[in-house]
């Protein structure tokens, strides 16, 4: 049995959908989730449910028994006190649940940085990599998927991008680094899920096939769409601004700016590029096929 939290999230969604299309899976699917009407009809007969949120220990605690096998996914959490009640405060119930229903396996999804200078002050990461030391001192074979940035975070840049064609970030324009599909993410989390012969902790890195820079991202949005787009770098100043009048709360909106300074200072680029560590789906690609119908929708 696999247990899959935050199922009906970008990745979560996704690797349901893998693991259906997948011809020689077959185990059994449960899924934690709140609100089970967010479920696809077709996907609710298909999957045991189990309605709640996975930082409840009861919730844990009912959901991990049997299982073999946990995705793990915690949901963002903008009124947090702190980082640490959003990630490992958040992840103390299920590592004990891991515990006392002998669960072998569980892949979580975390982010790069692990080893560079950055990584003790990047906010939002820096928790994330605490929250997979926490998962791994369990004793479960652990898998953490190290990500950049998401593709599909511009989706919420939507309306900008179709009515006032610019896009805006942090970072310099010209720094390149890698941007990775959530699909691509659920697609590793798969493969990990199904072929469970590893054994230990480690990390691995999901990549993307190339590096970019905001201005390569802007021109290829440009063709895809057909109109000029352009990047706007935005201070981390006016940054924190636009978090909190969206009600980000203050330590999260801080630590975001943390994370989004230690990505202009070098926390994705600590993995180099290979055979194993490149995922396929080019920026181009997810531009015709996910942004391109959100933004002319």
């Amino acid at each position: 049995m696999i247990v899959i939290t935050s199922p009906t999230g970008h990745i979560g969604s996704r690797l349901l959908d893998i693991l259906f299309e997948t011809p020689t899976c077959s185990e059994e699917l449960r899924v934690i989730v709140r609100d089970p009407g967010r479920l696809p009809e077709a996907i609710r007969p298909r999957v045991d449910i189990v309605t709640g949120s996975h930082g409840d220990a009861d919730i844990v605690d009912r959901a991990f028994a049997g299982a073999d096998a946990v995705f793990w996914l915690i949901p963002p959490d903008h009124s947090a006190p702190n980082l640490d009640a959003a990630f490992s405060g958040f992840t103390r119930a299920a590592a004990k649940a891991l515990t006392t229903h002998d669960v072998g396996h569980v892949v979580g999804v975390s982010a790069l940085g692990r080893g560079t200078p950055v990584a003790g002050r990047a906010g939002h990461v820096t928790a994330s990599l605490a929250m997979d030391d926490l998962i791994a001192s369990t004793g479960v074979a652990y898998r953490a998927l190290a990500n950049p940035t998401f593709m599909d975070n511009l989706l919420w840049q939507a309306v900008s991008i179709r009515d006032d064609g610019v896009y805006t970030g942090t970072v310099a324009a010209d720094r390149k680094a890698p941007m990775v599909a959530t699909r691509d993410i659920a697609a590793a989390a798969a493969r990990l899920l199904l072929d469970r012969s590893w054994t230990g902790t480690s990390e691995v890195a999901v990549l993307g096939p190339q590096d970019l820079t905001p201005n390569d991202m802007a021109h290829t949005m440009s063709e895809v769409l057909g109109r000029r787009i352009r990047y706007q770098r935005q201070s981390l100043d006016d940054f924190h601004a636009t978090l909190t009048a969206r009600g980000v709360g203050g330590a999260i909106a801080t630590a975001y700016v943390d994370m989004m300074r230690a990505k202009n200072d070098g926390l994705d680029d600590g993995v180099p590029r290979t055979d194993t560590t490149a995922s396929p789906t080019s920026f181009r690609e997810w531009c015709e096929q996910i942004l391109a119908p959100a933004v002319l929708a």
